[in-house]
């Protein structure tokens, strides 16, 4: 499951980031890091990008973007 896939609201556990190597580096420097919670806090009306909160701070990336992360289901 991909964080894209996630519903609005619900709280799931970074498993693995994909993607080229610069992008990997700057979602790990914003914290996406494996066994991270995360959670959809808000969505744009055309749904991109998508509002996330990540270790008690809010980001935007674009669903495109959301897609590289793989996510399961988890809690806070």
């Amino acid at each position: 499951m991909t964080l894209a896939d996630t519903k609005k609201n619900q709280w799931v556990t970074v498993s693995a980031i994909g993607g080229e190597r610069g992008f990997r580096r700057r979602l790990l420097e914003m914290g996406f890091v494996a066994g991270t919670p995360v959670r959809i806090v808000r969505v744009a009306p055309l749904g991109d990008p998508l509002e996330l909160e990540v270790r008690g701070g809010r980001l935007s990336l674009r669903a495109a973007e959301a897609k590289s992360i793989t996510v399961a289901p988890g809690s806070p």
